[in-house]
């Protein structure tokens, strides 16, 4: 049901949230703009999202629930999947036998009441709530996965297979491995541990068998963290499970394997599981990174590209040849980065072809190629064949040898724009790392558009701590970056008011919650963004150090990550002590 206008403005009127003036003024507003009451008085009238819903609840004669405070029983929780219930804002909080309470932000998202209908098989009565309510109950998720595991640990541990010496070692048959693998407790735990990562956003999931003992744990963040300790029993059926899974061979355990496989949750997002394993001292270790395929594309502007360096990047995607590189180590978001800039170019005017190692996420109408090294498909040789696919853009997954640098600038002069990614720890380091793998320097100058460095910091959460620097602190800072610059950048883009110094800008610090176990949730990248120009050319021709490289840089207005990091701190979106963390690595 939907509240009509004059229903909202008699109630509104009536209860004495606003005038007949204002309710006036803002009728005539949606008149001219083409938009409902509701909407302009949510964005000038200084009602919240909140009271409205009190509003809507009253004057439809819907009940209104306040589950703040409320402790809901896992078994009426978890009938609505836990993904589902952050996607739509919906939680189940009460049931009968023939029905089930629903407390919700919009009682009008019918699909996610057909969902719930459809899998519960029971009357489903909308309630509606506010977005504390919504946030406390989805804090109870978290809670009722641990005592689920736990449960499954406490039941099912003692009914693993005892894993015998020939079982456990290196004579097992393959015929053994799958049993084990298939054992109900071993695929029950195996589900919860992958359902656990994707609820908890992490990255990787670590399996390590220590000598007594099984140990879980997640890289949430960029950050590992213990997720539980498993009896050492229930290492090989894990082990065997997840190589099942990822159609790896069984009984290999004396050399490291690579496989992927694939789910869909209840959400029906798809996640792709990549698995690596590796001979231990206690056994096979196994690490698997999660890639969710159907994520939300990002935009440069929530990935932390700001200002001069925003314009720079968008600036050079408007040239049709040259090249665009992204660097950083292993796990800095670079790949985003360039799938990123890959869905601005992707245009139907364009043929884009990609080869890469994994293909991570799928782009519509954008050829992509997995390399399969064990047969020779290597980036080179995806390469060369791709110049012959007609391309306008062609995107290399990385730069890792002398023949990718080679056929890259050759691409590139050739009528082609390059995207890829490096391996180095600054964007000026790249020229001295493509000059080491034999690219030619001219060469280099003629299809360098610009270049991307990056690391991903924590962000923080919305409770957090207030502080003020001292002038110590300032001036240690100092010693970092140019506070200046970065002072003067904050007033540019109206960050900070155009009187603002350093010892009254205020900065934050992370608070412990119960949403936020460590006070930051989520990543953001610092970047620094090098330019071409023709002074750099002229450095880069004299095979000038990266730190000469940089420098020129700063002089033409780049500014370095730890900069970059401090812009974001003095937002308050991170800390200076996260930025300093991430930059020393």
């Amino acid at each position: 049901m939907r509240v009509e206008s004059t229903q909202l403005k008699k109630f509104i009127i009536d209860s004495g949230l606003l005038s007949e003036a204002d309710i006036s003024r803002a009728e005539k507003e949606a008149k001219a703009k083409g938009h409902t009451l509701k909407e302009v008085l949510l964005a000038t009238s200084g009602i919240s999202e909140d009271e409205m819903r009190r509003v809507e609840a009253y004057t439809l004669g819907i009940p209104f629930v306040n589950l703040k405070d409320q402790k809901i029983g896992p078994d009426v929780l978890s009938l609505i999947p836990e993904p589902i219930a952050r996607k739509h804002n919906v939680v189940a909080f009460q049931k009968t036998k023939s029905s089930l309470e629903v407390a919700m932000l919009d009682t009008e998202d019918l699909s996610a009441i057909d969902f719930i209908k459809k899998k519960t098989s029971l009357k489903i009565l909308p309630r509606l709530t506010d977005r504390d309510s919504i946030k406390s109950a989805l804090v109870q998720y978290q809670k009722s996965l641990k005592v689920e595991f736990g449960d499954i640990i406490e039941k099912e541990a003692g009914a693993l297979k005892s894993v015998s010496e020939s079982t456990a070692g290196e004579q097992a048959t393959e015929k053994e491995l799958k049993e084990l693998a298939e054992d109900l407790p071993v695929v029950k735990i195996v589900n919860t541990l992958l359902k656990h990562a994707i609820v908890q956003s992490a990255s990787d999931i670590h399996i390590e068998q220590l000598e007594k003992e099984v140990l879980i744990r997640y890289r949430i963040d960029g950050i590992l963290h213990d997720a539980m300790m498993l009896p050492k029993n229930a290492g090989p059926g894990i082990i065997a499970r997840i190589k099942v899974l990822s159609n790896l061979k069984l009984d290999e355990k004396r050399l490291p394997q690579d496989g992927r496989f694939k789910i869909e949750t209840e959400a029906g997002d798809k996640v792709s599981f990549r698995v690596s394993t590796l001979p231990t001292s206690f056994g096979e270790k196994v690490v698997t990174r999660l890639l969710k395929e159907s994520g939300a594309r990002y935009t440069l502007e929530t990935l932390g590209f700001h200002g001069p360096a925003l314009e720079s990047i968008h600036e050079a995607t408007r040239y049709t040849t040259g090249m665009i590189l992204v660097t950083g180590p292993t796990g800095s978001g670079k790949t985003t980065t360039l799938y990123t800039v890959l869905d601005i170019l992707n245009q139907p005017s364009v043929n884009i072809s990609t080869i890469e190692d994994p293909i991570e996420y799928q782009v519509p109408r954008v050829n992509q190629t997995q390399v399969k090294p064990e047969i020779g498909f290597t980036f080179a040789t995806g390469l060369r064949a791709l110049v012959r696919q007609d391309p306008d853009i062609i995107m290399v997954g990385e730069i890792r040898d002398s023949e990718t640098i080679s056929l890259a600038i050759n691409a590139s002069l050739t009528g082609h724009l390059v995207l890829s990614t490096l391996h180095t720890n600054s964007a000026a380091g790249a020229i001295p790392r493509m000059l080491d793998m034999g690219a030619e320097s001219f060469l280099l100058v003629s299809t360098i558009k610009i270049i991307v460095a990056q690391r991903l910091v924590r962000k923080l959460c919305k409770e957090r701590e207030k502080y003020f620097l001292s002038s110590d602190e300032i001036a240690n800072l100092a010693k970092h970056a140019n506070l200046e610059r970065i002072l003067a950048a904050l007033k540019e883009e109206e960050v900070v008011n155009l009187k603002a110094t350093w010892e009254k800008l205020p900065f934050y610090k992370p608070k412990k919650s119960s949403e936020c176990e460590d006070g930051y949730s989520g990543r953001i990248g610092i970047h620094e963004t090098l330019k071409m120009s023709s002074a750099l050319s002229g450095l880069i021709m004299k095979n000038a150090t990266a730190q000469e490289i940089e420098e020129q840089g700063k002089k033409e207005g780049m500014m370095t990550m730890i900069e970059d990091g401090i812009f974001l701190s003095a937002q308050g979106i991170t800390t200076l002590e996260e930025v300093l963390r991430v930059v020393s690595e």
